[in-house]
């Protein structure tokens, strides 16, 4: 089969197709076909090198649209022929989600929504489960207010969608052109990019890595949740600082799913590109102002 996979770290250009053997699920396992599969800042930081893995040659891809064509042992629940969609897990892996087939846990794949089509499909696991995890973490009781930097991001517009649909009241930190979009997703209040962000909130959802800017839009004994490991300020003021880690866990997603499928959940789509292009889809990553996901199509 063909998959991407960078062997040297570097830009766009590092990112290769290489024929490698479909691999075969062992026990507690399941093998997809892939239909499609999103692309993700973190697939750029692989290729760039960010996560180590230097002399190896590495697969990219963490989200997966697809159907599964083979079940290991011990699985019970799936067939072949189901649709899924699923979460590979780890940013140093022989092989990953960019590829015509790949092999995941059991535990990591949910039934595929109904409501979208396989493409939209594979923007949920990553993106999704981010949002997701970084809400729970926020810890808040309806009513309590939240600011949302990065808002108009994938991660960020997910995340408006879920902590309003929590009661949190939010105010949505992006671009002055996206104001009506946040909005739209159920943020209540507004702060353009590059003004100081609101405050005192009761907790900060940081999407866009703002840091000790947007912790001081804490208020004393508030809550401050980080979604890169290890690049959240310091604590203060009595401020729970938290970050976030995405975590394969099929269960979540299938929550996440049910939510597309009762129109509560809006995913969206900026760009396809063949998986035979993928190099060119990592140098669109790059680009500015793209609105949604990349998507690989197999």
């Amino acid at each position: 089969m063909l998959a991407a996979v960078v062997s040297e770290f570097g830009g766009p250009e590092r990112v290769e197709l290489a024929e490698v053997p479909v691999p075969r699920p062992a026990a507690g396992q399941l093998r997809v076909k892939v239909a499609a599969a999103g692309l993700n800042p973190v697939d750029g930081a692989v290729v760039a090198g960010v996560f180590g893995g230097a002399g190896q040659r590495l697969g990219l891809g963490w989200d997966v649209s697809g159907e599964i064509d083979e079940v290991g042992a011990g699985v019970t629940g799936w067939s072949t022929g189901d649709r899924v969609v699923g979460l590979h897990y780890g940013p140093v892996k022989p092989l990953g989600t960019h590829a015509q087939y790949v092999v995941l846990d059991a535990t990591a794949v949910a039934s595929a929504p109904t409501a979208v089509d396989a493409v939209t499909a594979a923007g949920l696991p990553l993106a999704g489960l981010t949002a997701a995890r970084a809400v729970d973490l926020l810890g808040l009781a309806p009513g309590s207010s939240v600011l949302i930097t990065g808002a108009a991001g994938v991660v960020g517009g997910l995340a408006v969608q879920l902590a309003a649909r929590a009661g949190l009241v939010v105010t949505a930190l992006a671009g002055a052109e996206d104001e009506e979009f946040v909005r739209s997703l159920g943020a209540t209040g507004f702060v353009p990019r590059g003004e100081v962000p609101a405050g005192p909130v009761d907790g900060v959802l940081d999407a866009a890595v703002l840091g000790g800017v947007a912790l001081g839009s804490v208020r004393d004994g508030g809550v401050y949740v980080g979604l890169i490991p290890n690049h959240a300020p310091a604590a203060e003021r009595g401020v729970r600082v938290v970050e976030q880690e995405v975590a394969a866990d099929g269960a979540h997603l299938a929550r996440l799913v049910a939510l597309v499928d009762a129109g509560a959940l809006t995913l969206r789509v900026a760009d396809t590109f063949p998986l035979g292009e993928a190099a060119k889809a990592h140098a669109h990553l790059g680009t500015s102002g793209v609105r949604g996901r990349i998507i690989l199509t197999a």
